[in-house]
């Protein structure tokens, strides 16, 4: 009698936990040597992603819209990096692994809304590519600074309005079985399969959203350069054609180091049980990577940033020239006259 007013008390209202635990690291082998690496990786993160929206901040010529997509993009790898790294700090080093409840939805949604975000911005770069070559006569009438910020922003919108909804479905579930998440911050999966109520929603929304941000993505970035290897082939000279290509080249990099490892988890998952740390290594890897190679493989690596840097090298350099041939002039008692 006593098992069935539980089950019906547990159907008729909402059992939270107050924390829940992450596994983490805790059985990964080698775990702080894993860390350091990871630390690395937050460092160079912070540092180019820091630089380069400074950079399209305060140059005034940088405020076009290809470059509206690269900081979005920048912002989106600070914040799902922060919102990740905190996490991986107070399993490692404190050997914490409890989080409360309200916290770890909070984790739960800036992760992957800022993971939805990178996935939209790489495609909005494609696009970018894709009218640039293919149109470039009209490229500047079509993409425009109008255009590409009502672009960037219905993302974001959408993107949150996605993940309110997903957090919405989560908290009406009931988690009176296990609190035990098997990853190393709150992911959605890991979470809503833990629940002792239906959870039909939460995976049903979990599918749409591997369609969203995955699937439909790659298949959109798939057919731009399919329509730019098309136009390329119009162009007569083997020069024109890897002129154009080496503009592509770095985005293509972005595009494999994010969506590639995520489909090596994912698709494998559907058939098979995948290892427990090999699973939370391809997870770390593919959150983790790809926001610190954006900076250095394409946004730092763009002509016209390369060209900023480059003046302000000059500039700082001239700065500390001039006064010291002045100084040493003093000196010498030599009167230097400068231009």
């Amino acid at each position: 009698m006593s098992g069935i007013i539980y089950q019906n008390d547990t159907a008729n209202s909402l059992v939270r936990p107050d924390f829940f635990h992450i596994s983490g690291f805790s059985n990964l082998p080698h775990a702080k040597f894993y860390f350091i690496f990871l630390c690395l990786v937050y460092a160079v993160t912070v540092l180019g992603n820091s630089l380069v929206t400074f950079i399209i901040y305060i140059h005034h010529s940088l405020h076009t819209p290809k470059y509206m997509a690269i900081f979005s993009l920048a912002i989106a790898d600070l914040g799902e990096s922060t919102a990740i790294f905190p996490n991986v700090v107070q399993n490692i080093i404190f050997n914490t692994q409890q989080i409360t409840y309200g916290a770890c939805l909070a984790n739960m949604f800036f992760v992957h809304f800022f993971n939805s975000v990178q996935s939209v911005m790489l495609t909005v770069l494609a696009y970018d590519r894709f009218v640039a070559i293919c149109f470039p006569l009209r490229y500047h009438s079509i993409v425009t600074n109008t255009s590409m910020g009502i672009i960037v922003t219905v993302g974001w919108i959408f993107n949150c309005t996605y993940m309110i909804v997903g957090m919405i479905f989560i908290i009406k579930l009931s988690f009176c079985k296990s609190i035990v998440i098997d990853s190393y911050f709150c992911d959605h999966g890991p979470i809503y399969r833990l629940a002792c109520n239906d959870n039909t929603p939460s995976r049903t929304l979990a599918k749409v959203y591997i369609v969203l941000h995955l699937f439909l993505p790659m298949f959109v970035i798939s057919l731009s350069y399919a329509s730019i290897l098309l136009a390329l082939s119009k162009i007569a000279s083997w020069e024109g054609r890897l002129k154009a290509l080496k503009t592509c080249f770095s985005h293509l990099i972005l595009v494999s180091v994010f969506y590639i490892p995520i489909l090596g988890l994912y698709i494998p998952a559907l058939y098979i049980p995948i290892d427990p740390s090999a699973r939370i290594i391809n997870t770390s890897l593919s959150y983790c990577v790809p926001a610190m190679l954006n900076p250095i493989v394409y946004s730092l690596n763009t002509a016209e940033i390369k060209e900023f840097v480059k003046k302000m090298f000059r500039r700082n350099r001239h700065k500390g020239i001039v006064p010291t041939i002045v100084k040493q002039g003093r000196n010498t008692g030599i009167c230097c006259k400068i231009f």
